[in-house]
């Protein structure tokens, strides 16, 4: 499997690393539309969505 390989990229492995998993709160004010469908919209820090998100997609692999 290709690998994507950058100057710095252990720098910015950690970096996310260090950024602590977050579980995603649903805004009834922002909320739209069917409540019983897994597609969302997320607005927020990438990276923060990111980790929040890894554990519903993990197990997928």
């Amino acid at each position: 499997m290709p690998e994507l390989l950058w100057e710095g990229k252990s720098d910015a492995v950690a970096a996310a690393k260090a950024v602590p998993y977050r579980l995603l709160e649903a805004d009834d004010a922002l909320s739209y539309g069917d409540t019983n469908t897994e597609n969302m919209i997320i607005q927020g820090d990438n990276l923060a969505t990111l980790k929040a998100l890894l554990t519903y997609y993990v197990s997928a692999q």
